[in-house]
């Protein structure tokens, strides 16, 4: 007889989540993942700001689109939607109810507009040492740039990433372009989870909970990593190589006589047996070209030699060949491509979660695998506005029908 799975490892932690839109949301939907019940507090009648970002919209059984945005689904799989007015007084009040019942907050308001509403970090830790109070905003809570609003956009550029990406200036549809998701706003959401996590553990240790400060500005300079480092290590200002590495050659998207694949030639030994497969092996003891410092010196003339000899095989036979012998390299998959890659089914990453309005909703699996814990699909789908008003307000804070439905009426709740 098979075991029960483990419980997940943040089962019993609570999370307030005050935060919109991407970085807040993807932090407590990583955290949701691994078993915290995540309550997200949401405008009545408008909630979310990405529930309208679309189309597309979710659609219901007879064809139809619903309210639901396919961006909101992203970011929201496995919590509770409580819609509460910030603004009204009582709405307050449940906030710092709920937050007194709770091991952490997450905001992403700019620096100082919780406090009008006496929701800021001091007002809370009055009712609550223990609560761990995370801020995630464009550049943090001090700076000259502090009040500033901040968007992932114009964080890559700010950053530096958008230096970074794209083809060169000289180079046809050459200059800075942004990354195709907002993945500053998703690594910040990380750090932010990250830093719930140490926090909240530190609190059950101490009683006291830290405030956790996180900016988009921060975290897309610190992951800059080995281009920061080529700066300050080497005093270069990196250009942008389009898919090409500044630190390893050959390890870019390269045309075949079909299309393209991306090669990632990682070391000495991986060149030798990719000259080899190309039918070039004299260049792996070429002394321009036999050590990865020597390729990246000599990167224009290495990549005119090759670029004819990839163009003469079709991408599946370089894949092929160059699989055969360990040498890194991959197809360049559009989205259907990727859902429907052997490897991505055989990980079960994407997953079909029942939902009210459609039946089922498809979403993409938590990359978290954690040995002895149930991989099936999460229990809740993103929730509907104010989907969890009244139970949880209920169970929690033990307010009676009638109470409810007066709040209702005041338009305090939805």
């Amino acid at each position: 007889m098979s075991s029960a799975p483990a419980p997940l490892p943040l089962q019993g932690i609570r999370i307030l989540d005050l935060s919109r839109v991407l970085a807040g949301p993807w932090a407590t939907q990583a955290l949701a993942d691994l078993g915290a019940e995540v309550i997200k507090i949401e405008r009545p009648g408008g909630g979310d700001d990405t529930r309208t970002w679309g189309p597309p919209f979710l659609k219901d059984d007879h064809g139809h689109d619903t309210a639901e945005a396919a961006y909101f689904l992203a970011a929201n799989r496995g919590k509770k939607s409580v819609a509460i007015d910030l603004a009204h007084p009582e709405g307050q009040a449940l906030i710092r109810a709920l937050a007194k019942r709770s091991h952490a907050v997450i905001e992403n308001f700019k620096v100082g507009g919780l406090a009008r509403y006496g929701l800021d970090r001091d007002s809370l830790h009055a009712v609550n040492p223990a609560l761990v109070y995370c801020s995630i905003t464009g550049f943090g809570q001090t700076g000259p740039a502090a009040t500033q609003a901040g968007y992932d956009a114009m964080i890559q550029a700010r950053s530096g990433l958008m230096s970074l990406t794209g083809l060169p200036d000289d180079q046809p549809g050459g200059g800075p372009m942004k990354i195709g998701v907002a993945l500053v706003d998703i690594l910040t959401g990380l750090y932010a989870a990250l830093g719930l996590v140490a926090a909240i553990r530190e609190a059950e240790q101490t009683g006291v909970g830290r405030a956790v400060d996180l900016a988009l500005l921060d975290t897309a300079v610190a992951c800059l990593a080995n281009q920061a480092m080529n700066h300050l290590v080497g005093g270069l200002i990196p250009g942008r190589l389009g898919t090409a590495h500044p630190n390893i050659v050959p390890y870019q998207a390269m045309a075949t006589q079909d299309g393209h694949l991306m090669l990632a030639v990682g070391n000495d030994g991986q060149f030798e047996r990719f000259c080899a497969v190309a039918d070039l092996p004299a260049l792996a003891h070429d002394p321009r070209f036999a050590r990865n410092r020597d390729r990246v010196a000599h990167r224009d003339a290495l990549l005119a030699l090759l670029e004819p000899r990839l163009k003469e095989r079709p991408t599946a036979a370089w894949l092929a060949a160059l699989e055969a012998v360990g040498v890194p390299c991959g197809p360049i998959n559009t989205l259907d491509q990727v859902f429907a890659d052997p490897q991505v089914l055989a990980r079960g990453l994407r997953l079909e979660v029942p939902h009210p309005l459609s039946g089922t909703v498809p979403l993409v699996r938590s990359p978290l695998r954690l040995s002895g814990t149930e991989t099936a699909a999460p229990a809740e789908a993103p929730p509907l506005l104010g989907q969890h008003t009244r139970g949880v307000l209920g169970d929690l804070l033990g307010l009676t029908a009638a109470r409810l439905d007066a709040l209702t009426a005041q338009g305090v709740i939805g």
